[in-house]
């Protein structure tokens, strides 16, 4: 070992000719490896994060693809789906009166208490519409009093008129002399003509606007 480290020590570097057939061939590896080295940073790394970013990129293509694809073959039943919701909005949006027959809708809902044998104490329409971007609700609220199977009658009769009517917020209080008084708010709803949904739709746009700042 110790005469390695002397013929080392010996070696010139200006002349490695001279230099004995061992150490050059052990020199000559080190180069190589030092080229090979530096040949990876320099050259082949940069290749190598290419061909792994195009990988990258060919596997999202395929997925795009495979997903374009998917909607592709499901185009026909997505279509019949829209159709059949469209069909059902429109069954629903006829159960909705317009501005006009609302009046006759809450003529309707007070006389189906008349005609139970009811008597209005209050039937009072709110002084606002409860706006969405399709529909408008108007709370009513109502008191009535009378028999108890009257007034069960005239709660089945409201759930059945052809346009949708909702009762909530039902009480009932002790009866009085045999008679019962309810009180309840009905709920009407209609649907917004042309005009009334651009203007809700542009309020719903400016107080989002507004509340994005």
């Amino acid at each position: 070992m110790a005469n390695i480290l002397q013929e080392m020590q010996a070696l010139d570097p200006k002349q490695p000719g001279n230099w004995p057939w061992p150490f050059k061939a052990a020199a000559f590896i080190l180069i190589f490896v030092a080229l090979q080295v530096a040949g990876y940073f320099i050259f082949w790394q940069g290749q190598m994060e290419a061909i792994e970013k195009g990988r990258a990129d060919v596997a999202k293509q395929k997925e795009v693809f495979l997903e374009k694809k998917r909607l592709a073959v499901n185009l026909d039943a997505y279509k019949q789906q829209r159709a059949e919701i469209e069909q059902a909005f429109g069954a629903l949006l006829k159960q909705l009166p317009n501005k006009s027959e609302m009046d006759a809708l809450l003529i309707d809902i007070n006389q189906a208490g008349l005609g139970r044998g009811l008597a209005f104490e209050l039937f009072k329409p709110a002084d606002k519409e409860n706006f969405t971007e399709f529909y408008a609700e108007l709370p009513v609220n109502i008191k009535v009093t009378g028999q108890y199977h009257d007034l069960g009658a005239f709660a089945s009769d409201v759930a059945k008129m052809p346009r949708i009517v909702l009762l909530t917020d039902v009480k009932l209080d002790p009866p009085k002399d045999g008679v019962l008084s309810m009180e309840a708010i009905a709920k009407t709803y209609r649907y917004l003509d042309e005009e009334e949904v651009a203007k809700q739709r542009k309020t719903t746009k400016d107080a989002k606007k507004a509340g994005g700042k």
